[in-house]
């Protein structure tokens, strides 16, 4: 299950898993606060969090730790 997760998180845009990396804190955990201000404030964190996963894929990609999707 754990390997699902996190193929899933790695596929997706890994704003909880680089938040939880920096923050020292579960991945798990940050969801579950993500998930529960969605439902309080109405979906506003969703545009932090596309905002957020804009950024780290522009800083990976400036980086050079992840290769462009056309290079596959």
């Amino acid at each position: 299950m754990d390997k699902i997760k996190h193929e899933i998180e790695s596929r997706v845009f890994g704003v909880c898993s680089y938040l939880g990396n920096k923050l020292n804190m579960p991945s798990v955990q940050i969801r579950k606060y993500f998930i529960y201000t969605s439902l309080l404030t109405v979906g506003s964190p969703v545009i932090v969090y596309l905002v957020l996963a804009f950024w780290v894929k522009m800083r990976d990609y400036v980086k050079g730790s992840r290769s462009p999707i056309w290079d596959h």
